[in-house]
């Protein structure tokens, strides 16, 4: 009797884990002037989108390891009467809260490193800006693994337009989403505008 080859169980975090690695470094080792060129073309895609709805509160992220930085979009969007807000981790394995920001409002870091405003306003986001490490054709998101944007959509009502914002290269077939992951409604890199239709 010939001896059937062994299956090998697949770990999902640690396939997860790759390839959050390996997206984290390509971003990084983009040149400085495709960096540059991709991120206004970023901008300019979510300029179009944005710039015809009501004006009403946007949530962002300080950029991290070579994100794309939305700080000029927001600016422009204040100035037509916006109002801009930035996640807080106030509880591990708990929905993010959202607070108000200024591009003058002192800001504090957060446990992971990451810059938030020192203090402001509660606020409830019409549109959430999200860094994407990883996505896929279905709209489902590859971030740092802390899952708190997931928690967070999954219970605000009523739910802010999800934006992914991130760059091409960040794209893959299947980032094999689990049960609590939450699909985007929009993804945007220099490309241009992806609608997921999941609702």
């Amino acid at each position: 009797m010939t001896d059937q080859p062994r299956q090998t169980a697949v770990n999902p975090d640690a396939l997860r884990g790759t390839l959050r690695r390996e997206k984290i470094a390509a971003r990084l080792a983009l040149p400085a002037a495709a960096h540059r060129s991709a991120s206004v073309a970023i901008r300019h895609h979510l300029t179009e989108f944005l710039l015809p709805l009501r004006a009403g509160t946007i949530a962002f992220c300080m950029p991290i390891r070579a994100e794309v930085d939305c700080q000029p979009l927001v600016r422009q969007l204040l100035a037509l009467g916006w109002q801009a807000a930035m996640p807080v981790v106030r509880e591990t394995d708990a929905p993010l809260e959202f607070r108000g920001w200024t591009p003058d409002a002192p800001m504090a870091t957060d446990p992971y490193g990451i810059p938030i405003p020192a203090d402001g306003p509660p606020a409830h986001p019409d549109v959430i800006l999200l860094p994407l490490v990883a996505f896929d054709a279905a709209g489902y998101r590859l971030g740092y693994g802390g899952g708190y944007f997931d928690r967070t959509l999954a219970v605000m009502q009523p739910r802010p337009l999800a934006v992914g914002v991130g760059f091409d290269l960040g794209a893959v077939k299947d980032i094999r989403p689990e049960r609590h992951d939450v699909p985007l409604d929009l993804i945007v890199t220099e490309s241009g505008i992806r609608r997921v239709n999941h609702r």
